[in-house]
Parts: C-alpha cells; sequence; structure tokens
C-alpha cells in the first residue's frame, strides 16, 4: 500500500509493482448443502457420528470449503409438520434425534447390546425414529447425570454456563410441563402455569426434576457431538453455515417465557396474528405458517434481548448463518390467527436496520449472515441487506423466463450474493427441469449453451460456480443428479417432506469422480480453497 504521505512525484517503494490487489481479494469459494438428517446413519436418520465425518473428509476432497445445513433445532412434533426444522419447538435447543448411538456406546453411556440392528437407508419416518431413538437416549442422559464419570463435570460446566442456562434452564422447564400434559398448547394449560406464577413454577421445578436433568444432559451430548463434528471441519478448512428461521413455533419455550415480546392476546395468551405470506408462485393462496408474530415495539424497549441471545447461541453452532425470510425484518405479511389462508393478510413495517444496529451492540461484532431475500422482494429489503452488508441470495431455477432484468439471471448477478441451482425448498434440478414449461427450456438452452439435457444437473453446478458471486453452494442432489425423488421440501405442503436420505455409509467412497470433477470445476472458476499463508495474507 502507498504511503499517504508522498507527493506526486515521490519515488515509489521498491516492492511497488508486487501490490497484487487479486491477492487480497476475499476468496471465491464453494459449498455442499446437506442437512444431517440426510446422511447415512444406521438408525432411520442421518446423525453426527462417522458417516458425518466421512462427508466431511469427501467435500475437503473437492476443494469445497462450506457445509450449508438447515436449522438443528429439534422439529415441533405437535406443529402439525413432521421433521420441518423450520417449525421447531425451541429457538435454541438441538435436535437430540440427531445424537449418534455409536458415540454414546464409545462414551460409556450405553453398552454395545443396547444399540439396536443397523436399518437399511430409506425415506426418514421421524414417528419411528423417535420411538426407537428416544429411549435410548434417554437412558444414555439419565446414565450421564447418574454416574457420568468425567463428562459428569462438563455436563455441570455446560448447565452453569451463562450463555447456555439462560435459555436452557427454561427450555428444559417447558418440555416437563408440556410431557406432563402432552395435549394441547402451552396457553391450555392451568392458568398457574401458563401465566408463569412463580410459586406454580418451583413446584413444577421440584415435581419435573428428574426430567429437567434428563432433558438437559440430552443437550449436552447434541452439544458435545455436534461441537466435535464443527471442530473437525474447521480443522479441514471448512465452515459451516447454518440456518435461522425468521419465527418460532408458538408453543414453544420461547413464547410462552417471552410472551409480552410477540404478538398474543393478553387474556387467552392465544396468538393474535401470525406468519406467512401473501399468494406467490408456491401457492395461490400463500403460505399460512402460523406462527405468532412478535411485538417489535416491546422488543425495541429492551434492546432486543431475546434475539441477541439467539444470535449468540448461533454463532455457537456455526460460524456464519443464513436469516430464513430476511425480507421479514423489512416489512412482514401478518395474518389473523383465525385465518384460513394467508391471503386476508397485510404487510407491516419490520425493525430494520435499528434492529441490526442493536444486536451488534449487544453482541459485540458485525452479525456476518446470508439474507434470505427471495419471494416478493421491495426496495426496502435490499437497502436493509446493503446497509448491513450481508449477501443475498439468487437461484439459478428462477432464471430462464424472459426478462432480461431478471435478478437471478448470471449476467444481473453480484459479488455479494450466495448463489445456488435450487435451494431445499427447490425441485432437484432434474426434477425441476423435467417440469420446467418449453419456454423456459429453450431459454436455458440458449444461455447455457446447453448440449446434453441429461447432464442438466452439472450444467447448473457449472454455472453456478462461474457466476461472479463470492459463494456458490450446490444441494448435494445434484452432485448425485436425483430426480424428484430426492426433493427435500415442497413449500405449503405439510406431509411428506424433509425425509430424502443420501445412501448408505459406502455412499462417499462411491462419490470420488464426482468429488474429482467438483474440483476441476472449482479450479476453473477460482473457487478451490486457498492456502492458510494466502488466508492470513487476506485477514490482515
Amino acid at each position: 500500500m502507498v504511503s499517504s504521505a508522498l507527493s506526486p512525484g515521490d519515488d515509489l517503494p521498491d516492492e511497488y509493482e508486487k501490490d497484487d490487489p487479486s491477492k487480497k481479494a476475499m476468496p471465491r469459494r464453494a459449498g455442499i448443502i446437506l442437512h444431517p438428517t440426510s446422511l447415512p446413519g444406521p438408525h432411520g436418520i442421518g446423525d453426527l457420528g462417522p458417516d458425518a465425518f466421512r462427508f466431511l473428509d469427501w467435500l475437503e476432497s473437492t476443494g469445497c470449503r462450506i457445509w450449508q445445513v438447515l436449522p438443528l433445532v429439534p422439529p415441533g412434533r405437535k406443529a402439525g409438520e413432521d421433521g420441518s426444522p423450520y417449525a421447531g419447538q425451541d429457538a435454541n435447543c438441538g435436535n437430540t434425534l440427531l445424537i449418534s448411538l455409536t458415540e454414546l456406546v464409545k462414551d460409556g453411556l450405553l453398552e454395545e447390546e443396547d444399540i439396536p440392528e443397523a436399518i437399511p437407508v430409506e425415506k426418514i419416518n421421524y414417528e419411528a425414529v423417535a420411538e426407537l431413538k428416544d429411549p435410548l437416549i434417554q437412558k444414555a442422559a439419565k446414565n450421564l447425570v447418574q454416574n457420568g464419570g468425567s463428562l459428569k463435570k462438563d455436563l455441570e460446566n455446560f448447565r452453569k454456563s451463562p450463555q447456555i442456562a439462560s435459555w436452557l434452564e427454561e427450555a428444559a422447564l417447558f418440555a416437563a410441563i408440556d410431557s406432563h400434559f402432552d395435549d394441547g398448547a402451552w396457553w391450555q394449560w392451568p392458568e398457574p402455569l401458563r401465566d408463569r406464577n412463580p410459586s406454580a413454577l418451583d413446584k413444577a421445578r421440584k415435581e419435573h426434576k428428574d426430567f429437567i436433568d434428563v432433558f438437559i444432559a440430552q443437550q449436552f451430548l447434541f452439544q458435545k457431538q455436534w461441537q466435535a463434528l464443527h471442530t473437525y471441519a474447521n480443522e479441514r478448512g471448512i465452515k459451516i453455515i447454518g440456518d435461522m428461521p425468521i419465527y418460532v413455533g408458538g408453543h414453544s419455550a420461547d413464547v410462552w417465557v417471552h410472551r409480552t415480546q410477540f404478538m398474543m392476546d393478553e387474556k387467552t395468551c392465544e396468538p393474535v396474528l401470525v406468519s406467512g405470506v401473501p399468494p406467490d408462485c408456491f401457492s395461490e393462496t400463500g403460505q399460512l405458517w402460523g406462527s405468532p408474530l412478535y411485538n417489535w415495539k416491546a422488543m425495541a424497549k429492551d434492546g432486543y434481548k431475546w434475539w441477541a441471545s439467539r444470535m449468540k447461541r448461533a454463532f455457537e453452532l456455526y460460524d456464519e448463518f443464513r436469516i430464513d425470510h430476511f425480507r421479514g425484518l423489512a416489512g412482514y405479511w401478518a395474518v389473523p390467527a383465525d385465518a384460513e389462508t394467508a391471503i386476508d393478510g397485510r404487510w407491516k413495517m419490520g425493525p430494520r436496520v435499528e434492529f441490526f444496529n442493536a444486536i451488534k451492540k449487544a453482541v459485540g461484532k458485525k452479525i456476518d449472515i446470508i439474507a434470505e431475500d427471495l419471494g416478493i422482494i421491495t426496495t426496502d429489503v435490499v437497502e436493509l441487506r446493503k446497509a448491513i452488508e450481508a449477501p443475498g441470495m439468487v437461484v439459478l431455477h428462477f432464471a430462464f423466463g424472459n426478462n432480461p432484468k431478471n435478478p437471478h439471471i448470471l449476467h444481473n448477478h453480484e459479488v455479494d450474493q450466495v448463489v445456488y441451482p435450487g435451494t431445499h425448498d427447490n425441485d432437484t434440478s432434474v426434477g425441476w427441469w423435467s417440469k420446467a414449461s418449453e419456454e423456459d427450456k429453450e431459454k436455458a438452452r440458449t444461455y447455457l449453451r446447453l448440449e446434453d439435457e441429461d447432464a442438466i444437473s452439472w450444467e447448473l453446478m457449472r454455472a453456478a460456480f462461474s457466476s461472479v458471486a463470492r459463494t456458490a453452494i450446490i444441494p448435494m442432489q445434484d452432485v448425485l443428479s436425483l430426480d424428484s425423488d430426492a426433493r427435500m421440501n415442497t413449500p405449503a405442503v405439510k406431509s411428506g417432506n424433509w425425509a430424502w436420505r443420501i445412501g448408505e455409509s459406502s455412499i462417499f467412497d462411491e462419490l470420488t469422480e464426482e468429488g474429482e470433477r467438483i474440483k476441476e470445476l472449482l479450479h476453473e472458476y477460482n473457487r478451490l480453497a486457498r492456502s492458510e499463508e494466502e488466508h492470513r495474507l487476506i485477514e490482515k
């Protein structure tokens, strides 16, 4: 860098010509989106055991340095959306169904004979998985509480951590009471518990102490296994990008504890306004999500304390994270709680940049997020994203209409974006192509110079890697060129989602050729992981 003290005509430094700005630019990068539930695993669902580590080994071999996952929260079992990580019962807890039984044996918390026989990989049946795994995970947690050995101290430290305790104790109490009544939402509980009468809560803590201790031990086991996997990824130069649903389920510890910060009726405690989006390409009547909306004015009064705690938790779990439905922080669709569809909602103003300023102050650093800015995007959404310097998203499946101004088509991409062929809400690329209109297909053929339609997944991967967007992320289904049977989620459809799995444990040994093809493409488009020395120079 040239000193500002120099004047025109002064000699420049001897190393002047070696000041190459391209070596200081933020590196282009690439990754794979694959939720842990979709991994191989012996007990009906992907988990945080050996197969997850095998995936990371394969990912490192491709030259990718990003693993993107969906939310790790426990799916809300009363939400009516089986397995959905976007309908969770708690904003901060981990999904204990991801706990590896194999790892629990290694920790001495289960015996080999406790472990059921391996189940061939099929679509996930969440009810069957819970029936199989819940009792064993509870048994391991009880053993930890009673005879934890060296892990007992780690459990105590986990429970005493101020950042963890700020949400975990209430989550455990909520789960205990919920398990006791086992029906209906919390606003249907007896009034002393519904309204959090202190003496009623103290009584519940004593009556349900064993349940609470075991619940917390299960969260510790999730944390232990996830952080081991997270550390393993980072040691291999791989960052994990997480996902934060903008809303939380109404039947959750978060809303029960912080009800004044949500749009709830003061007398009945039921939701007044709920979340959704207006009619879109996925549904003619919009999408009715049903989560209670935030009382943003109330949240602003304490500096968005609940959100700050949630953000800190996200940074414990991930290196970066995406905020799902980011546009709701600029303007959100509010639907009356008694509405049958989302079509009856109206737009309301979100907290905007004031929110992020307050969060930055509370967390102590810039919030490193990806803004999910898909759907109906207005000027205020773009302005907010750019004001906080957050990359947005572009999806190639949306690119091939007749509008040359389409933000998703390659020539309109920006450096500060993340490009996907499709996301978890889209069909696979093979499935998309099979359903695309002939008009869209012809546009894609011409634009991509497509010669082999059977290779559509890889052609879209190549296009994503060629984009000027700094980050490109590919669904694992596209690496395998899978059809619609492998689709992860169909928005506005409540059943049959979130069940796809990649295959048996040998799958990553069988993907050597695909890994090499990815590495060649990353080299061609300057997305290969850089050396540690190059990273240090950039950071300086």
